[in-house]
C-alpha cells in the first residue's frame, strides 16, 4: 500500500485533445518517458516496454475515454502490478497533465523524491514534444 503520492504537473500549450492523443498512444512512451524503457512493441494487442532497469513489462493504459483519464498499469516481469494514475485536462486553451507518483512501501525520501524528479523531467520533455 502506497504511503505517499506526489502530483507531478506540467502546463502544455496545446488543445487538450492533442495532448490525450499522444500520451494515449504507447508507441509514444519512449519519446517522452525514456526512464520507463528504451524500446516499445506491440504483441498480440498488448504493449510492452524493454526497461535496463525492469526487463520487459506489459503497460495497458485504461481505455479511451473523453475524461482525460490515461492511468495505466505496468506489468512487471514476475506479475507485481503497479497502477500509475494519469490525467489530461483542459487548462485555459492549452491542457494541463497531472502525474500521481505513488511511494512504494519501504521508499526512501531521497528515492521518492528522485523518482518524482524524473516524472517532472519526462512531463516536461512531453511539454517540449508537444509544443514544437
Amino acid at each position: 500500500m502506497s504511503t505517499d503520492t506526489a502530483h507531478v504537473a506540467e502546463r502544455i500549450d496545446r488543445p487538450v485533445n492533442d495532448v490525450y492523443a499522444y500520451v494515449s498512444n504507447p508507441a509514444n512512451l519512449t519519446a517522452w518517458a525514456p526512464g520507463l524503457g528504451e524500446s516499445v512493441e506491440q504483441h498480440d494487442g498488448d504493449w510492452y516496454v524493454q526497461s535496463p532497469d525492469l526487463g520487459r513489462v506489459r503497460v495497458e493504459f485504461a481505455p479511451p475515454n473523453g475524461f482525460g483519464v490515461l492511468d495505466h498499469v505496468v506489468t512487471l516481469e514476475s506479475g507485481e502490478q503497479f497502477l500509475n494514475p494519469l490525467r489530461v485536462v483542459p487548462y485555459g486553451d492549452g491542457a494541463e497533465i497531472v502525474f500521481s507518483v505513488r511511494r512504494p512501501p519501504g521508499t526512501s525520501d531521497a528515492d521518492f523524491t528522485r523518482d518524482s524528479g524524473k516524472v517532472a523531467d519526462d512531463l516536461a520533455r512531453l511539454k517540449q514534444i508537444l509544443e514544437k
